[in-house]
């Protein structure tokens, strides 16, 4: 079984990928069509996005760790945390300048199930460079030298809890019917204006999390305790 030190910093990834305004903008306006069945349509666009995804991190994990291993054990050792932290504070400083700009968002041409699984297969092509939680959890798994035992069902994991939001915005669609129409509508206004603040905090959480994994795998922190830094600074 992974680490504490690997799993916390991936669900707290994982968590923050929940956020993605591609699925749930798609989910909201499939929602709102008022097609008379929803579910097919919807399950055939999140399972290909969340299909595509895994196959996705299952060949990146592939790709590190062969890289990796070819590198000479760099995976455990502190070159990786090092890029880690490189890469977490280069998400951080860049998430307060980064610029704004609007993307006009990807809407279904139809219901139909061949076109939703082109929807999602385009989501995933369009989003993948800038997935970066995703791009973030396969480094952490990918340092910590994991067996495929181990990182393929954190994968897995990882991409059912990603669309997890628009499968519960969907349930309770369906609980609570038109009663839920104009909170939705709400919320489809503010996914789809795409705010920078919102993507802002997601690539500085991101930054964090990458940040304090790198550091932990360096032996930074451990380097700062024996000094007594952290003893102090607890005791201000």
């Amino acid at each position: 079984m992974p680490s504490w030190e690997v799993l916390v910093p991936v669900a707290g990834l994982a968590l923050l990928d929940t956020l993605s305004p591609a699925t749930i903008g798609v989910t909201l306006y499939v929602l709102l069509t008022g097609a008379r069945s929803v579910a097919r349509p919807l399950l055939a666009y999140l399972g290909t996005v969340a299909a595509f995804y895994f196959v996705l991190g299952c060949a990146l994990m592939l790709g590190l760790g062969a890289l990796l291993s070819s590198l000479g054990g760099l995976a455990n050792g502190p070159v990786a945390g090092w890029g880690m932290v490189v890469l977490g504070g280069g998400l951080l400083v860049y998430s307060f300048v980064m610029p704004a700009r609007t993307r006009e968002r990807r809407r279904p041409e139809s219901l139909r199930t061949g076109a939703m699984v082109a929807l999602g297969l385009a989501t995933g092509l369009l989003e993948a460079g800038t997935a970066l939680p995703y791009l973030g959890a396969i480094g952490i798994m990918s340092a910590a030298g994991l067996t495929p035992a181990a990182w393929v069902p954190m994968v897995a994991a990882y991409n059912l809890v990603m669309v997890l939001p628009p499968i519960l915005l969907h349930l309770g669609y369906r609980a609570l019917g038109e009663r839920l129409r104009p909170r939705l509508e709400r919320w489809r206004t503010r996914v789809e204006s795409g705010s920078r603040e919102a993507m802002g905090w997601v690539i500085g959480v991101a930054g964090v999390l990458l940040l304090l994994n790198g550091l932990a795998s360096t032996g930074a922190v451990d380097a700062l305790e024996g000094s007594g830094v952290i003893v102090f600074l607890d005791g201000l």
